[in-house]
This record gives structure tokens, sequence and C-alpha cells, in this order.
């Protein structure tokens, strides 16, 4: 793990020198700048303008939270943020839209802060110059009641809270740089009442106990988007077990319904084992199952420890082959959309329809599930689901105040269609080859649509641009390779084998 280096005291005095020498032919400029009031920022992702933000780079984020005991009052937070500038920075945003800010702090100093739009912005007593490291520290609240038109961030249990950042909300919980093209190490403390349990991604460094309270210290030791993040609290129990390689498991459920779950949870190392196979080892320090005992509505591939809704392990009505496949599906997305993340919201595909892709291979070769009845049923419905949110690698901006957002049918079964058809024009072989290559290439790092492309004609050793930009971009489905008499349909006729794409997804 690269050591982040500690900001340092930066030079005063050079840098007065410096402004001094500048005012006689720029006082003017200097005193619009500085009397120009503070602006919400981005990063121009086309389907959330507004979130991330210029200038900096995140190297690491220090976390920590006071749970009362009660999970309807705020949590008392501390974000500490350390990261290195890109650029020249009077002022610093961060994505921030939910909470009372107390301080900020600019490497150890007081810096004034004030709102803009969804953002903080913070204003040191020093510009930043481009290439140095700084350390801000914000203390303030964690709310995780909303409004009903802002939903997000954390979820409220049965016994206490859980979390779910994606896409657009990590910001509604912490100051932080909110796009995915960000990521950072994290290290996250939670200090609660005795007898309330907290985990987070990562392994746990630490456990302190001190006047009735008990604080619980986690790190990732790789890069993470902010939409990733988990922190469980609640009075829940924690099962241990190990995967493959030794690999360390450990899954958090609410303890009076730890013995309805457990032969779920045996499932995951042989889940584990079979991922590896197909596509190489898994590629974190950990992995697990958060059973939250609430209804989200969804599943989310929170990096290292999944969330599910609990009753989905214990409802009778959903079939057993179908709960497998969904646990593949968050298990996938630790290499496809975590491991490997998204460079921009449009590049969604490349999660959504990979776990998509091993959630019905899986049921394929376990349960007798066809592949490519389900596939021809997405074919069926595809020229509807392009119409309706735009093709794969070029959704449709989300509808304001919608619960799903961006997650919708063309990024799922959509976007596995993508890949079908890949892999019927390169064949088996070859496109095994480029699934590998593509989760080692760009391991802890992010890649996009234009990157997967590139790497499929590489590995193919085939230009096949042409081939994939209507499958990606096209308003019409292609001719599907191998299949010439598949046809759109008029109304969707999937088949036994595809689980409800909502049940598979995150937000």
């Amino acid at each position: 793990m690269p050591h982040t280096p500690t900001p340092r005291p930066r030079g005063r005095a050079r840098r007065r020198l410096r402004i001094a020498a500048l005012l006689a032919s720029a006082v003017s400029v200097c005193m619009v700048a500085a009397s120009a009031p503070p602006v919400p920022l981005g990063v121009g992702d086309r389907l959330f303008p507004h979130l991330g933000n210029p200038g900096y780079d995140v190297a690491a984020y220090d976390l920590s939270f006071t749970y009362t005991g009660s999970n309807s009052e705020p949590l008392k937070a501390v974000t500490t943020i350390d990261a290195r500038t890109t650029a020249d920075l009077d002022r610093v945003n961060l994505d921030f839209a939910h909470g009372t800010v107390d301080s900020v702090q600019v490497d150890g100093e007081p810096a004034a802060f004030a709102t803009a739009g969804e953002d903080l912005v913070v204003t040191p007593e020093d510009a930043l110059d481009e290439g140095e490291w700084t350390r801000i520290t914000v203390r303030h609240t964690s709310d995780p009641v909303y409004s009903e038109d802002r939903e997000g961030g954390w979820v409220r249990t049965a016994d206490g809270l859980a979390m779910a950042n994606q896409a657009d909300v990590a910001h509604l919980v912490f100051p932080c740089n909110d796009h995915p093209s960000d990521k950072a190490r994290f290290t996250i403390r939670v200090t609660a009442p005795d007898g309330v349990t907290a985990v987070a991604n990562g392994l746990p460094a630490s456990v302190e106990r001190d006047g009735g309270a008990t604080t619980w210290t986690y790190r990732h030791d790789h890069p993470m988007a902010t939409e990733l993040v988990q922190v469980s609290i609640g009075r829940t129990t924690v099962l241990r077990r190990t995967g493959p390689h030794g690999l360390p498991l450990r899954d958090v459920v609410p303890t009076g319904h730890r013995a309805a779950l457990e032969p779920w949870l045996a499932k995951t190392p042989d889940q584990i084992t079979w991922m590896e196979d197909k596509v190489g080892h898994y590629p974190f320090e950990t992995y697990g199952l958060l059973m939250a005992d609430a209804t989200t509505g969804f599943e989310l591939e929170t990096q290292t420890l999944s969330l599910f809704e609990r009753e989905l392990f214990t409802e009778p009505g959903y079939p057993e082959w179908y709960v497998e496949s969904i646990m593949v599906h968050e298990l996938a997305h630790q290499w496809f959309g975590n491991s490997v993340g998204p460079a921009t919201w449009s590049d969604l595909w490349l999660n959504e329809g990979h776990a998509t892709w091993y959630e019905a291979l899986y049921a394929e070769e376990t349960a007798d599930k066809p592949m490519e009845a389900r596939m021809k049923a997405a074919y069926g419905a595809s020229d509807r689901w392009r119409a309706k949110g735009g093709p794969p690698a070029a959704p449709k901006p989300p509808t304001s105040g919608s619960k799903t957002g961006i997650f919708r049918a063309n990024v799922y079964d959509g976007a596995a269609l993508v890949l079908y058809a890949l892999r019927q024009e390169i064949g088996r072989a070859a496109f095994e080859r480029l699934e590998r290559t593509w989760v080692t290439r760009h391991r802890d790092g992010t890649a996009t649509t234009a990157d997967f492309v590139r790497l499929a004609s590489e590995v193919s050793g085939r230009d096949l641009g042409a081939f994939l930009q209507g499958w990606l971009y096209g308003q019409k489905t292609p001719p599907m390779p191998g299949h010439p008499d598949w046809r759109p349909t008029a109304t969707d006729q999937a088949p036994a084998s595809a689980p409800v794409a909502a049940g598979a997804h995150g937000e």
C-alpha cells in the first residue's frame, strides 16, 4: 500500500511574495476573484454533471462516525481527506449535501466554508499549488433521515443502519469527491454503544472499548469509489469462514435470523471458486454478505461486503437457483465494477452487463437455465429497452427524483446481450481470454467503454470498433451473429430462467 505523504506546512512567505509581485499588474482581477461567490462544480459526467470536483485527486479517506444507539438521530462525524492537487486552487469543492458542518481545517489550519448547490466549498487561508499534498478535515453530522424526494446513503434497518450510496448519494453521508473516477483507500471508524456491532469495508484493524462504548476500526487496502462504501451498525452477528486460498470471509446477519441464513452463506466459498475459474483470482482481501433487515428494493455490490435484503433469503417464494444467481451477480461485481470501476457513469454497462452475464452463466451451469433462451428473450425486448432508456453505453440521464435512476434493463440484460453477441462474433476462447485480461489489466483502476473495445480488438486480433458501435450505441439492435432468425418482439417474453432484474441490481 503506497504511503500517503503527510501534508507539510506550506511556505507562506514564498507564496505571499509571489502574490505581492503579481498584485501591481492584476489587482482588479484578484478583487473580482476574491469576491466571486462559491459555485457548485463537477467533472462533467454526462449523466450526473455536478458529481465530483476538478482540481484534486483523493488518495485516502478517514471516516469516523459516532452512533448514539438510535437510527433516527444524526451521527457525529469527522471526515479527513488526503489529496494531491492537480491544479492551482483558491477553493476546494467537496460534494456534501445532507448534514451540518461544524468546522473545516486545511492542513491543520481553520478554513472558511460555504455551501453551493450540493457542494461544500472550502477556502483555505493560503491557496493550494498544483502538485501539493493537502489534508482537509471536516467535522460534521451525518443524518440518516431523509426527505422523500432525496433518499440515499444511510439505510435504516430494523436494528440500526447500513449504507447504499450508489449512484450519487455518498455525499449525503460524508464530504467527498463523489464520482467513481476518483477511487481512494479508506479507513473507517465507528463508535457505538456496547452491544452494537459495526462492520465496514475491508478487514478489522482494531476494537477499543471504553466507558460503555466500542470503537471499531476497519481498513481497506484497495482503492474504492465512494459509491461502494459500506458501514453496518446494529445488533448483528458476524459469521466467519474461510474461502479459496485461505481468503477470510465474514458475513453480517441479524442475530435472530442466523440459523435460517447460514445455509445460504455457506454457499459463498464455492461461488468464489466458480468465479475464479472464469476470470481469475478474487481481487480483494476479504468478502462477505451483509443481510440487512430492511426493505430496499435492490441488492448492492458494496466493496468486499455486498448488501442484501434479508427477506431475499427467508421469503419462501424465491426459487433456490434464483437466489444463488443473485448472490453471484453481486459477487461478480467485485471484479466488474469494483476492482475495475467505470470511468464515467455512462460506462455502467461494463458493471451491470458483466454481473448479469455471470449471473446468467451460473444459472445455466448449475441450474440448467439456458443462457441462449434468456438472451433470445433479451434480444426481443432490446429495441424497446433502447427506446426507453437509451443504448447500453449511452443511457439516458436519470429522471429527477427517480429511485432507479440509470439502473434500467438496457444496462442489465441489454448489456449482457452485447457480451453474448461479442462471444458469438469472436468465439468462446477469445471471449474468455478477453474477460481475464480485462480484470487483470485494469485491476484497482477505472476503465472506459473505449478501453473495452480496444482490448476486445487486441485479444481477438481484429478491429471490432464497427461491430461493437451498433451494439453499444445504436438506437436499434443489430442482427445477432449465429441467430439470423432472432427478431424484436411486441411484448417481453422472458423465459423462466431470467430473474427479475430489479432484484439483482443497485439503486
